[in-house]
């Protein structure tokens, strides 16, 4: 299927569950077995079905399935937020004295957690270039487990060297991991182009309302063959689990990866994902395709604007002929749309906070993939916690103002800007 139908049909058959349209909300803890028999045998995997809403349940299911079926993956799994997402990426695949390495554009979030929070695991990351990967492959060892950098970056708005990045990590025998979050799988699918993991945070363009927190997961098709032909790095996928009986991956004819962080991180840490949740996200999916065009080509139409405005001094967004990320969005994504962050520069802090503080239709918000218009400072928000050496290293100046661009007519959110930047 095309993914348009995909994200309106994968995953449910309607004859079922009553005949009901609309994806039911399953919303329960836990699920009557018929029987002990059939309770073992869901436990030891002999059969598969819903066992506890921490682990599995129908409508995350049906999700699952849609997401994976729009990325192109072999499977999906769901949690409860882009954060977890990220932090289940890294910690299935590596342990205390691993290392990953990292781009040096990413969500401020991210940054943290993976430098510092991963670091009292014993987990470091050290950052390569992501624009031409040119010190990527110097930095890889016997101890590099993950390869994690963002396709779209927030808030640079910058594309990554997604081919070279995947080619020097085949090349190594290191797992990819590509957050997909700002591009979509509208616009962009990473497992095309060689990446092995993709994750997003669903709580921003998938739903598309800003009502539900959510993540997601997905495995490229074929992962355990990889861990196989990489079994000293990725041991923990070919030889015996002793939390799951014994249990090796990579003989289980299911998907290695996101089944490892099921029975193992989301049975042990527990950030599930509500049903409920799961039901406000396959409603966002279902239009996943159309609001992003809209959003992308209101992007552009104001992107514009910005680079023939006076007083801003530089506008990123990669629609624009003019940006430096424009040859590798015509390359990646779909008709070379380029979804709806923008960042541009005005001349001082003060100025940068004067125009967040005098806009009327964009909101204050740090949440991105509203229909409605958003608006913040990266440097003194999403991005603070990184120090002013690291900021200055992922390009994030006090002087840069980020835009989330909703669906209201741009003709109002220009004359607003315009107003706003003076």
């Amino acid at each position: 299927m095309q993914k348009q139908t995909s994200a309106i049909h994968a995953g449910y058959d309607g004859t079922q569950a009553f005949g009901a349209m609309s994806v039911p909300i399953t919303q329960t803890t836990a699920y009557a077995f018929r029987d002990s028999e059939h309770a073992a045998n869901l436990f030891a995997l002999k059969e598969l079905g819903p066992i506890y809403t921490r682990l599995t349940n129908p409508t995350t299911d049906v999700l699952e399935q849609r997401f994976a079926a729009l990325e192109g993956g072999e499977a999906a799994i769901c949690v409860a937020s882009g954060q977890s997402a990220i932090f289940y990426a890294i910690a299935n695949v590596a342990e205390a004295g691993d290392n990953v390495l990292i781009s040096d554009k990413l969500y401020g979030g991210a940054v943290t957690l993976l430098t510092h929070t991963m670091k009292r695991f014993g987990i470091t990351a050290s950052v390569f270039k992501s624009s031409d990967a040119s010190d990527l492959e110097e930095q890889i060892n016997d101890k590099t487990k993950a390869i994690f950098f963002e396709s779209l970056s927030n808030p640079q708005i910058a594309i990554a060297d997604i081919e070279k990045i995947t080619e020097i990590a085949k090349r190594n025998g290191v797992m990819t991991v590509c957050d997909n979050t700002v591009a979509t799988a509208a616009l962009f699918n990473p497992i095309k182009w060689g990446v092995d993991i993709v994750v997003h945070s669903t709580s921003k363009y998938t739903n598309g309302q800003g009502t539900a927190i959510g993540g997601i997961i997905v495995e490229r098709e074929g992962m355990a063959e990889f861990f196989k032909a990489n079994s000293e790095r990725y041991e923990h996928f070919t030889t015996p689990d002793p939390s799951y009986h014994g249990l090796v991956y990579t003989d289980v004819p299911l998907p290695n990866f996101t089944l490892r962080v099921r029975l193992s991180l989301l049975r042990d840490l527990g950030a599930a994902q509500a049903p409920f949740n799961s039901w406000l996200l396959i409603n966002g999916l279902e239009t996943l395709e159309r609001r992003v065009e809209k959003h992308s080509k209101n992007a552009l139409e104001i992107a514009k604007y910005l680079e023939s405005n006076p007083k801003v001094s530089n506008v990123c967004y990669p629609g624009l002929e003019s940006d430096e990320g424009y040859a590798k969005a015509q390359k990646y994504f779909k008709d070379g749309q380029s979804s709806g962050l923008i960042s541009f520069e005005v001349g001082s802090y003060a100025e940068a906070k004067n125009v967040i503080d005098s806009a009327k239709l964009f909101s204050v918000v740090v949440n991105i993939g509203d229909s409605k218009s958003l608006i913040t400072h990266p440097a003194s928000t999403t991005h603070s916690q990184m120090n002013k050496e690291e900021l200055e290293g992922a390009g994030i100046k006090p002087t840069v103002i980020r835009l989330s661009v909703g669906l209201e007519d741009t003709r109002d959110l220009i004359e607003d800007l315009q107003q706003a930047i003076g």
